[in-house]
């Protein structure tokens, strides 16, 4: 029986490529839009099917060579065989659609993608899976669909450079580690000064492994702070060099000085500072703060939003439910010299709440929420009624179901501007 053919009409959140074989949805794995692919069926539901390409019969105009040897294999990359200017138009379309199915958000509010001055090289956190096979170290990323560990031997394309490097030195160490079996990962950050790596492993560390590893020192080029973090215990343990990881947030404006901001190894932190701070220009755009204006910043982190924006209003309220990004909002508020902030450790809701209770009132509230949206908090947010409600997302049908919640309240949509935080994949920051 002959293969279907089909042509890959438009990208899905999620990464695969969308046609139709007779009159069902189909996803089709690295593809690309405008492919015309025989495909070979892999999966059958109700509603769709799942295929993967078998030939390429004519390839889209917008279909590139992949930059990485390992791309297909590793679970990291998925649209490298995608032109870059087609990543960003699918990605609003993307934004777009969900927006328009979940809130009814017409199309002509969302913006252009705000794109990446670097589309490769640009990762600054990142995180390394490890396995040791027949005495054979492997360190790189899950493939599709598995546990199994590709070996990323020459790197990780989309990491910054100096992530790079350091790996390059463990790889040397990593090979005589006397508990080498027991690692399971390395968490490398960079800032714009220092990088920090954090060992993962099972079990108890030994102390032949510990004094190794701190006599080593010298071998892990550019890294300042080394941590090991056994699954026996609640908290990583510094082998040697500083915890501080560094980066720069602008002012905004010229005789406004950069702000300094730190954020402790483990913690969370954007992956993508030159995007990062594109995101801040664009709430910056969107809040037109003014200097009497009360500012929430709810899932402040490490007050990478909340400090840089705090010479621009009266004041900051910063609420995070991490105590550890609290104690790094309060130590980069100091750092600063911020006098109009005050961070508070609790969770996102109760913490609205206690506000609402207060009688506390905010002009504008600004949120950050992990990829599960806000959720509870919004009826607090809507009680507080500020004016404008600045949110910024990474999961376009978690901020599409909470942008219906916001409508059903009375509030509407003015502008949605996406903005291309991860290159060469299908995930889209808003």
């Amino acid at each position: 029986m002959p293969l279907p053919v089909a042509v890959i009409e438009k990208l899905a959140f999620g990464g695969s490529g969308v046609c139709r074989l007779d009159g069902k949805v189909c996803f089709v794995p690295l593809s690309c839009p405008g492919d015309e692919v025989s495909l070979r069926i892999t999966s059958q539901k109700k509603s769709y099917c799942i295929a993967s390409i078998a030939e390429i019969i004519h390839p889209s105009p917008s279909r590139v060579t992949p930059s990485c040897g390992l791309f297909g294999q590793c679970g990291g990359c998925s649209w490298q065989q995608i032109s870059y200017p087609a990543q960003l138009e699918q990605k609003r379309n993307i934004l777009a659609e969900t927006l328009w199915r979940g809130a009814r958000v017409p199309a002509d509010l969302i913006g252009d993608v705000v794109p990446a001055a670097k589309q490769y090289g640009y990762r600054n956190r990142l995180q390394f899976k490890v396995s040791v096979r027949i005495s054979e170290l492997c360190i790189g990323f899950f493939r599709q669909g598995s546990h199994q560990v590709v070996d990323a031997a020459d790197g990780c394309p989309v990491a910054a450079p100096v992530i790079n490097q350091v790996l390059h030195c463990f790889r040397s160490v990593l090979r005589s580690y006397p508990d080498a079996q027991l690692v399971s990962q390395l968490s490398i950050d960079a800032g714009d000064s220092g990088v920090v790596v954090i060992i993962h492993q099972s079990g108890k560390v030994t102390a032949k492994g510990r004094s190794y590893l701190t006599g080593r020192a010298d071998d892990f080029g550019a890294c300042t702070g080394l941590f090991i973090r056994s699954d026996t215990q609640s908290r990583s343990e510094k082998l040697w060099g500083s915890p501080d990881i560094f980066y720069h947030m602008a002012g905004a404006d010229a005789d406004q000085k950069q702000v300094v901001l730190s954020y402790p190894p483990g913690g969370f932190a954007q992956v993508h500072q030159l995007q990062n701070r594109a995101m801040l220009s664009v709430i910056r755009r969107l809040g037109d703060f003014t200097p009497a204006e009360q500012l929430l910043d709810l899932y402040c982190g490490n007050g990478n939003f909340s400090l840089p924006l705090a010479a621009e209003v009266a004041s900051v309220t910063g609420i995070e439910g991490n105590a550890g990004s609290i104690r790094a909002s309060e130590h980069n508020r100091d750092l600063n010299n911020v006098a109009n902030a005050r961070f508070f450790c609790d969770d996102a809701a109760s913490g609205v709440q206690q506000l609402v209770g207060q009688g506390r009132q905010f002009d504008t509230v600004l949120l950050d929420p992990p990829r599960a949206g806000a959720g509870d908090a919004l009826s607090g947010i809507v009680r507080l009624n500020p004016n404008k409600i600045i949110y910024v997302s990474c999961d376009p049908s978690t901020l599409a179901r909470d942008c219906g919640v916001l409508a059903g309240c009375g509030y509407a949509v003015a502008a949605s501007v996406p903005i291309d935080m991860f290159p060469q994949t299908f995930h889209i920051e808003a």
